[in-house]
């Protein structure tokens, strides 16, 4: 790839803002129609729980490589060029999967589509960071967060009107259509001012000595590692509970896949809501204490649930399970960008959300063997353990005083 050179069509505030709103609702989108499926698909390729589980767990994985990848390659060479490679990668292997003939050649497909989606939550926030003003970032980077809300919402409207017609082969190709939308809305796009000012600089770095400003002193050190801890944990409860929640709802209350849906559209709604609140306190107020009011109500709420039987109930608790549950990705974005220089935002951003995503990955796995050995009951109460962990992290690890716009890892 050339040089970055000065380019007159800078990306705006709002181009910014579209182009990572579009490719993260493509990437929620993706997912969770993936959890619509796994019944039809288990049916059709005689999955066991266990792999089918594993479809989404191997998604996850690619992702982790993806991010690693594309994050250095973003960089390096520019955010809007290695978005857009991104998404023709997941276009090409997500079409594949609607020609697969069994469990490892779906498998092989699903864990290259994750490849290409991995680029996107990383490259998006740097992109926004880089391009909106710093006292605006908690909120921008939670309206990119809501875009994963779109995408699930798209998915849990539409799977239960398309899936019986068209199948889930049908169904992957559907997935093609927001890639489509997004590579488009990218053609239009230069790099950030921000960016393009700093590769003109002349001070380019190797993917060890962007790996190495993660840890580059103590604070920083503390900062990732509880970074990785927060994104480990957001990841494997949102997983958990989303990919699970369908089958636990038709199982032990009878939801048809109609009911299911809209179980999944109003807790979605809960969440959109959570991550907008938290872009806007977080701009007003410390963010890491907005951190542990999100994270307390999370552990509150899941052990709240796990105890409900009354399925309309269950509805209105979703929903507030939601807000806390993921509204805590609002925050994410932000403090990564705020944490690390540009030279390896993305980089960072792409490493340590999809290394926790990557453990995240565990928790499709883990709540399915809970409920084989045990119960769906079972399964979910132990999420609200996992939170506590989250508010240690915030506590102990977080940078507390951290001005926006400021790093911790900038290059003396």
């Amino acid at each position: 790839m050339p040089a970055i050179t000065p380019i007159r069509n800078h990306a705006t505030p709002g181009k910014a803002m579209l182009a990572s709103v579009t490719g993260y609702a493509m990437d929620g989108f993706d997912l969770l129609i993936l959890g619509f499926m796994l019944p039809a698909i288990s049916i059709e390729l005689g999955l066991s729980s266990s792999a089918a589980g594993s479809l989404v767990t191997w998604t996850l994985i690619g992702a982790v490589l993806g991010g690693v990848i594309f994050g250095h390659l973003s960089d390096r060479f520019g955010r809007i060029r290695v978005l857009t490679i991104t998404i023709l990668m997941f276009s090409l292997f997500t079409g594949l999967c609607a020609l697969a003939q069994g469990y490892w050649d779906l498998l092989a497909y699903r864990t290259l589509a994750g490849i290409g989606l991995g680029g996107e939550f990383g490259i998006g926030m740097a992109l926004i960071a880089e391009a909106w003003p710093a006292e605006k970032r908690n909120r921008a980077s939670a309206y990119v967060g809501m875009g994963w809300q779109l995408g699930v919402l798209a998915a849990a409207f539409l799977t239960p009107l398309l899936l019986t017609h068209i199948g889930w082969r049908g169904m992957f190709l559907v997935g093609l259509l927001p890639a489509m939308a997004s590579f488009l809305i990218r053609r239009t796009l230069g790099e950030p001012e921000e960016f393009v000012r700093q590769q003109n600089s002349g001070q380019q770095l190797s993917f060890t000595q962007r790996v190495k400003l993660l840890f580059k002193d103590r604070a920083t050190s503390k900062a990732s590692i509880g970074i990785f801890i927060l994104c480990s944990v957001q990841n494997f409860g949102y997983y958990g509970l989303m990919i699970w929640m369908p089958t636990y709802l038709a199982k032990n209350f009878g939801f048809s896949l109609t009911k299911s849906g809209l179980w999944t559209a109003v807790t979605v709604l809960g969440m959109t809501l959570g991550i907008w609140l938290f872009g806007v306190l977080a701009d007003r107020f410390a963010r890491w204490k907005i951190f542990i009011v999100y994270q307390i109500g999370a552990v509150v709420m899941v052990v709240v649930y796990a105890q409900l039987s009354d399925p309309m109930l269950m509805l209105f608790a979703g929903a507030l399970m939601g807000l806390f549950v993921n509204g805590m990705i609002g925050g994410y974005g932000a403090l990564i960008s705020d944490t690390y220089p540009v030279q390896a935002r993305a980089t960072a951003q792409n490493i340590l959300f999809n290394l926790g995503r990557g453990v995240g990955g565990l928790g499709p796995l883990v709540i399915g063997a809970l409920v084989t050995q045990v119960s769906f009951t079972a399964a979910i109460s132990l999420l609200a353990a996992i939170y506590l962990l989250d508010i240690y992290a915030t506590l102990f690890l977080l940078p507390k005083k951290q001005s926006n716009g400021d790093t911790l890892g900038a290059i003396g």
